[in-house]
């Protein structure tokens, strides 16, 4: 069991650290430089020309790594199609804006249409592989909240809720990396605690992320771009759900959530008042730096959250 638990950790996180010096340069060299926002944060136009897409690394450790544990966890394949999926949506969206230097990338809508097929070929695998979409209710041991014909649906807001959540997390160097190997971590506990099956994929999201951190934390030599913060949502809910614990995403990617919220918040209060604003900048990472905070404090306070809240989410199984 410790080998099955350490080595997908390694091995990922090995591909990951040797991939670093190999894709970086290549992405300097098509020219796959970040744009920074003139609206944003003053202190980060400096960031302007890092490289992006550097979800690449990720996804090429994370997936190299689970295909050598399929055969034997074959529960990880839903995982990895959901991360994989949603990671081609970004990488499409990435390659427009960075690499054919097209400043919209894909419309919003064909970001949304791209998603929901994604969403649906994941409901249809879970229906028709007999997965229970009952979900396990935290605090309250064995009891389950079974919502129906309305468990699909449901479904369907919790996958784009956690997706765009990551994607805007990822704002700050080293922050949806982060906050991810946390909640990587903490659902390799939960998966090696229940049985589950899947602690290949949670073990090898570790390690791969941890490989990249080496080269995206501050000052960031690279970004993930929506290439791979997409890709990440797609993982974490995908984990939820094969463990039956997507309302525990509710306190362990409270992150997320936060994220994603201070978005919605911001721009419906921006068309009510006419212009006013209730953070002084959204994503609410943002608001904390114009507050004062330095980045790294603001990562570093955002992953000792999650990190608390994942020993909360550990009482709450």
């Amino acid at each position: 069991m410790t080998q099955n638990i350490v080595m997908p950790t390694l091995i990922a996180f090995a591909i990951s650290a040797a991939l670093g010096p190999i894709m970086i340069p290549f992405l300097r060299r098509i020219k796959a430089g970040q744009t920074v926002r003139d609206e944003g944060p003053q202190s980060h136009l400096k960031k302007t020309g890092t490289p992006t897409m550097g979800g690449i690394i990720i996804l090429a450790s994370l997936t190299i790594t689970t295909l050598l544990y399929m055969k034997r966890y074959p529960k990880v394949l839903p995982i990895l199609f959901l991360t994989l999926g949603f990671a081609l949506i970004g990488f499409i969206d990435d390659y427009i804006k960075v690499v054919l230097k097209r400043s919209m990338g894909l419309r919003a809508w064909q970001k949304m249409a791209g998603q929901l097929v994604i969403t649906a070929i994941f409901a249809y695998y879970l229906v028709q592989s007999g997965v229970s979409l009952a979900m396990k209710i935290p605090f309250l041991p064995d009891k389950y909240l079974d919502l129906g014909i309305w468990n699909v649906p449901f479904l369907f807001i919790v996958v784009l809720g956690t997706v765009n959540g990551t994607n805007f997390t990822d704002g700050l160097d080293g922050l949806a990396t982060s906050v991810t190997i946390l909640v990587a971590t903490y659902f390799t506990v939960i998966a090696v605690g229940t049985g589950s099956g899947i602690e290949p994929i949670t073990c090898a999201a570790v390690g791969a992320l941890l490989g990249f951190l080496l080269f995206n934390v501050h000052p960031a030599s690279v970004f993930m771009g929506d290439t791979g913060s997409l890709a990440l949502g797609g993982f974490v809910v995908g984990c939820a759900y094969m463990m039956n614990m997507p309302l525990f995403i509710l306190i362990v990617g409270f992150v997320y959530l936060m994220e994603v919220l201070s978005v919605m918040l911001q721009v419906s209060y921006f068309k009510l008042t006419g212009g006013k604003r209730i953070f002084k900048m959204a994503p609410i990472h943002h608001h904390f730096e114009l507050c004062g905070w330095k980045e790294t404090k603001v990562v570093a306070v955002f992953a000792i959250v999650t990190a608390i809240l994942c020993l909360i989410g550990l009482l709450a199984v």
